[in-house]
């Protein structure tokens, strides 16, 4: 495992109409689909706005829509493990 995974922070938050976008400390760009968090899928314009980047930016927090997202779990492609998969 990479340890620049975990020392990468983010900076800045902001979304286009299908993704997440976060730089991050060290310079990389992260784009993540909003389908991954269906809390900030379903969320409108101005609640993804309201985010605060906490533990030195190693966590994103939406109070308003309960949204708690990890960067380093990002960073290792986890998306929203509180939704139950659906099986085909």
């Amino acid at each position: 495992m990479n340890i620049l995974t975990f020392e990468a922070s983010a900076t800045k938050v902001w979304f286009d109409e299908y993704d997440m976008w976060i730089n991050l400390s060290d310079g990389r760009q992260l784009s993540v689909p909003l389908e991954y968090f269906p809390r900030l899928l379903k969320a409108s314009p101005s609640q993804r706005e309201k985010y605060i980047l906490s533990g030195n930016g190693t966590g994103i927090h939406w109070e308003e829509i309960d949204e708690d997202i990890s960067v380093p779990g990002l960073l290792l492609g986890k998306r929203d493990l509180t939704q139950k998969k659906a099986f085909a």
